[in-house]
């Protein structure tokens, strides 16, 4: 491996020591932006073309040799023929090899500050495009399997406690509904990361006259930058991309223990598909959910680069500090974690199967039509704080029976309330319970038809 020529050199009479040069470098991980380091280094050239720095042959042979240098790089070998510090100097000093003295030339106006800068933003707007992608696919498995089982009904829980029926899909359809958020999200960051801080040089701007608005079309970017001081250390769109990612886990973590409890054999609701799950070493019988339980354990590892990114910047004066390097590997993990989990969840929304029986008995039991009972009193007339107490006093009587609010006969019922008749029983059934929750957002079928339409019309848009 040949070692490559440091950026800043010249005001050095000794090399830096082994052990901090190996500290200092950056190039292990922030090569991922080799390829956009590339695109920004051929918009620059043709920003500096147009302040009349380069001649259009010069930058001819710059361009040519910086395609060059992103065919050779699509070969991992590549990378460990020349020893760099970062991924800058790495572009800079293949470009050197390349065609000499012009090589030398590309740099002009530019720093590192605003160059890496730069690069994060272009690298991360693609990554936001791919994320968005994913929670979409992850959506389309939530939205097939609701559709699939549009008759499924399912105990719904407060306090890990049965509370009322819902329909399976709605289950389905509220976890779409955070991953709609999620995307939303994203698309908001994406329009804050989508400014070019190209130009702004090291801190004060370039003295040169390049059309930085130009060169931000060029790279696709919506706008630039309006103070240098500020766009080369600015780091929010990180924080916000690290803390979208974060509160996408937090949505994958409460799915995954929603799955991993309902698979359990006191719960019997799923049954994760093979291609998902894995066994035990010692007990045959076995079988796990490591597939999720990875998931939910990976979330804290996207809330740890969170903290980390808030921690380094909270206390930096302006304008880049090296500290900032670490900005690098907080993004990719949580890119790389977030995304390799959501993927895994797809999997499982696709290979999970539902038991329909064991879901409908569950939400068949537990007196989760009380509520059902309450609002019958309130249509007749009842004051519902005075319906809640009566039907509080009617569970304890079915309690000490043993039976269902609905098994109660009519005698029993009457006798603690005269405002109850033979219509209770109609009231009380599964069906019933589900379709008065007929409002907008509830469970009841036609709502949840109607919400399931939707859906898939926004995957649409």
């Amino acid at each position: 491996m040949s070692k490559g020529k440091n950026l800043w050199g010249g005001r050095f009479k000794g090399g830096a020591d082994p052990s901090f040069a190996e500290f200092n470098n950056s190039f292990a991980f922030d090569r991922r932006l080799f390829e956009v380091d590339v695109r920004a280094s051929v918009a620059h050239c043709n920003g500096l073309v147009d302040a009349g720095v380069l001649s259009v042959d010069e930058a001819g042979k710059i361009k040519g040799a910086l395609q060059t240098i992103l065919d050779r790089g699509q070969g991992g070998s590549y990378f460990d023929e020349l020893e760099s510090e970062d991924v800058h100097s790495f572009v800079e000093g293949r470009l050197v090899e390349l065609i000499g003295d012009a090589g030398r030339k590309l740099h002009t106006g530019r720093s590192r500050n605003d160059q890496v800068a730069t690069d994060l933003r272009l690298w991360l707007r693609d990554a936001i495009d791919q994320l968005g992608a994913r929670l979409r696919a992850t959506q389309e498995a939530l939205l097939e399997l609701a559709e699939s089982k549009r008759e499924a009904v399912l105990p719904g829980y407060t306090h890990l406690q049965r509370a009322q029926p819902v329909l399976f899909a709605h289950w389905c359809l509220a976890y779409f509904e955070m991953f709609a958020r999620d995307r939303d999200r994203l698309i908001e960051i994406r329009r804050r990361v989508n400014v070019s801080p190209l130009g702004s040089a090291a801190l004060a701007g370039t003295s040169f006259s390049i059309d930085r608005e130009a060169v931000a079309r060029e790279l696709g970017f919506e706008d630039i930058s309006r103070n240098s001081l500020d766009a080369v250390s600015d780091r929010d769109f990180c924080v916000e991309f690290v803390n979208a990612c974060s509160l996408i886990m937090v949505h994958l973590s409460r799915l995954a223990e929603d799955v991993i409890l309902y698979s359990t054999s006191e719960f019997g609701f799923f049954e994760l598909g093979d291609a998902v799950a894995t066994g035990s070493s010692l007990m045959p019988q076995k079988k796990n959910p490591d597939s999720m339980e990875l998931v939910r354990g990976k979330a804290g590892r996207v809330f740890g680069r969170s903290v980390s990114l808030l921690t380094m910047l909270k206390g930096l004066p302006l304008a880049y500090n090296k500290d900032m390097q670490e900005d690098k590997e907080a993004v990719f993990d949580a890119f790389d974690t977030t995304g390799a989990c959501l993927d895994v969840a797809t999997l499982v929304l696709q290979n999970v199967e539902i038991r329909e029986d064991r879901t409908r008995d569950a939400a068949s039991h537990g007196m989760m039509n009380a509520t059902e009972l309450a609002d019958y009193l309130v249509r007749k007339g009842m004051p519902f704080r005075e319906a809640h107490d009566t039907v509080g006093r009617i569970v304890v009587h079915a309690i000490e029976r043993g039976v269902e609010l609905q098994n109660l006969s009519l005698d029993e019922l009457s006798s603690i309330s005269t405002l109850i008749d033979a219509d209770v029983f109609a009231t009380l059934s599964l069906e019933k319970t589900l379709e008065t929750k007929a409002q907008t957002g509830g469970t009841s079928p036609a709502r949840v038809a109607e919400a399931l339409v939707a859906a898939r019309e926004s995957l649409l848009s």
